[in-house]
């Protein structure tokens, strides 16, 4: 069944992310940076979650509920779910489900889902080995276009948005600089993400030390509607929220996201949802050849 997380992709919103939250009262007693350059080097470092955990495997338990009219939850479902990069020219990652609602999903369903995979890694060493310059030349032009429409979705940041410093706020005894992300009324994006964020005001911290993206929270402040309102329309409202962590001190990486509110899917159909993501367990995870590609063991 289609949900809020399903409409908005994850990526969307952290584009939307550039927007901060209100400093707090106290700890101004440092001068904060310079608006222009601070912003410069935070806009080097955007990117989607998916090109920040490329290189890594981790665990995903996500919990999703579903609501009534009046706000009570009717249904709740926690998935624990190990995630892995995608193979070389693949978009996405390889999810393996391991646990729903506590207990774990049987092994023949795991080797089943592992003997797909494996069919997809044979088939691609299959196509490095008969055609090494075709395959290489298409992952290639894959990457650059997907490097192409990151740059584009970022450059609709500016373009979209009002971008305001706030101030300094510690986040778990990090600095963070605090800005506002307000959408311009009359503001002319170029790619399907910004138009999206023309519908979210946002709040945002970023690592004053790093000028990595640390949180985010954004509100639907109109209704956004997906294939001309046909296909779905997210209602006015309806908040997310993506919090990132240093791993291992090399890293932000996403630790938490979060979504409640409601959306029409289809003409008739309204979904009212909440769901958390929380994200562990992350570790090196290189695939350099589909030869080298291994599912690691069910994590318990």
């Amino acid at each position: 069944m289609a949900s809020i997380r399903t409409c908005l992709p994850l990526p969307v919103v952290v584009l939307v992310g550039l927007t901060v939250g209100t400093a707090a009262a106290g700890g101004q007693e440092r001068p904060l940076p310079d608006e222009g350059a601070f912003l410069q080097e935070a806009r080097a470092r955007l990117q989607t979650d998916d090109s920040l955990q490329r290189s890594y495997a981790y665990v995903e338990t996500r919990l999703e509920r579903k609501l009534d009219g009046d706000g009570r939850i009717t249904e709740e479902t926690v998935r624990v779910i190990e995630s892995f990069p995608g193979l070389p020219g693949e978009e996405g990652r390889f999810e393996r489900i391991v646990a729903v609602d506590g207990r774990p999903v049987p092994a023949r369903d795991l080797a089943a889902r592992d003997r797909e995979r494996q069919e997809k890694v044979r088939q691609l060493a299959a196509r490095l080995e008969s055609q090494p310059a075709r395959e290489e030349t298409r992952q290639a032009r894959d990457l650059d276009r997907q490097r192409a429409r990151v740059s584009a979705a970022v450059d609709d940041i500016f373009r979209v948005y009002d971008v305001r410093m706030l101030g300094r706020e510690p986040i778990d005894g990090h600095d963070t600089i605090a800005f506002s992300l307000t959408p311009r009324p009359r503001s002319d994006p170029r790619t399907r993400e910004g138009r999206y964020m023309r519908r979210f005001a946002a709040r945002a911290w970023v690592s004053e030390s790093d000028h990595e993206l640390v949180r985010v929270d954004a509100e639907a402040v109109e209704t956004l509607s997906i294939g001309f309102g046909l296909l779905a329309r997210i209602h006015k409202g309806t908040r997310l929220s993506f919090e990132r962590r240093k791993i291992n001190g090399e890293a932000w990486l996403p630790a938490r996201s979060s979504y409640a509110g409601s959306a029409r899917v289809g003409l008739i159909r309204t979904l009212r949802r909440q769901g958390v993501s929380e994200f562990s367990d992350y570790r090196k995870f290189s695939v350099d050849t589909a030869a080298d590609y291994e599912i690691p063991r069910q994590v318990n």
